[in-house]
C-alpha cells in the first residue's frame, strides 16, 4: 500500500519550540521523532509499503532525519502560503495506487491503531474519527455510517477526525479530479480534506468513517498535546 504523509507546515501552535525545527521532528523520547515513529510503524505492520513524505519548512531538515527510512520525499515550496490540498496536488502522482493513506505528520496513534487499521488494505474511502472527542479543530457530522460534513465550524459535530484518510482506487482517482479542480480555481488555501467535503456535495461522494474512540492517539498542536502524544508513545 502507498502512505502519504503530509508534513509541509511550519507548525505555528508550537512556537517557539517549531521555530528552529519542523513539528513533524519533536522528539517523543531521546531518540525517536514524531515522524520516524510513524515511518516506522507502517514499515513494521506492511513490509511493502511505499511511503511518500511531502515536506515544506525545513525540508532539508526532514530529508536528513529520514535519509535512511527508505521513503520517497515531495517537496510543497510554497508551503507559507498554502494549505495541505497543495501538498497533496504536488504529491498526486502517488495517489494512483490501489490503496492510499493520507496521514497528517502530526498524528501520534498508538501501535495497535497502526496495525489494526492504518495498515490494513481497504474497498471503500473512508476517515478516522473519534466520537470520544468532545472538542477538535476539524470535525464531522455523520448520517448512518456515512460522513456528511466535515469542518473546522461546526456548531455541533458527532466526533472529532482524526487526520487518517484510506481510500480505494476509485476514491483516489476521484480525489484527484477534485483536487486539481479546486487548484485550477485558485483555492490554494484549503485543507485536502475540504476535497473530500466537496465531492460529497457535489457529486454525492459516499465517505465512510471508522470510530477509533477505544484507541488512544494524540494530535500535536500545542505544547499540553506534547504530553498527550508521549503518553501515547509509551503504550
Amino acid at each position: 500500500m502507498t502512505y502519504i504523509i503530509l508534513a509541509a507546515g511550519k507548525g505555528a501552535g508550537l512556537q517557539p519550540l517549531t521555530l528552529k525545527t519542523p513539528k513533524s521532528l519533536y522528539k517523543l523520547d531521546r531518540n525517536t521523532t514524531i515522524l520516524k515513529r510513524m515511518v516506522r510503524l507502517i514499515r513494521k505492520n506492511d513490509l511493502k509499503a511505499e511511503i511518500v513524505v511531502v515536506g515544506g519548512f525545513m525540508y532539508e531538515q526532514i530529508q536528513r532525519e529520514m535519509e535512511r527510512e527508505n521513503v520517497t520525499f515531495v517537496r510543497n515550496p510554497f508551503y507559507s502560503s498554502t494549505g495541505s490540498i497543495a501538498s497533496l496536488w504536488f504529491a498526486k502522482k502517488y495517489l494512483e495506487r490501489d490503496n492510499i493513506t493520507i496521514i497528517n505528520s502530526d498524528i501520534v496513534v498508538e501501535s495497535k491503531l497502526v496495525e489494526d487499521i492504518i495498515c490494513k488494505p481497504t474497498d471503500i474511502p473512508y476517515v478516522l474519527i473519534d466520537s470520544s472527542k468532545t472538542t477538535g479543530k476539524y470535525n464531522v457530522q455523520v448520517t448512518d455510517d456515512r460522513i456528511c460534513v466535515m469542518s473546522k465550524s461546526l456548531s455541533e459535530f458527532y466526533a472529532q477526525y482524526v487526520s487518517v484518510t484510506k481510500l480505494d482506487a476509485v476514491s483516489a482517482r476521484f480525489l484527484i479530479e477534485e483536487i486539481d479542480n479546486m487548484i485550477n480555481a485558485e483555492m490554494y488555501g484549503q485543507l485536502f480534506e475540504d476535497a473530500l467535503v466537496q465531492m460529497i456535495f457535489e457529486n454525492d461522494f459516499d465517505l465512510y468513517f471508522k470510530d477509533i474512540k477505544d484507541y488512544s492517539w494524540a494530535e500535536v498542536d500545542n505544547v499540553d498535546d506534547l504530553i498527550a502524544a508521549r503518553e501515547v508513545q509509551k503504550k
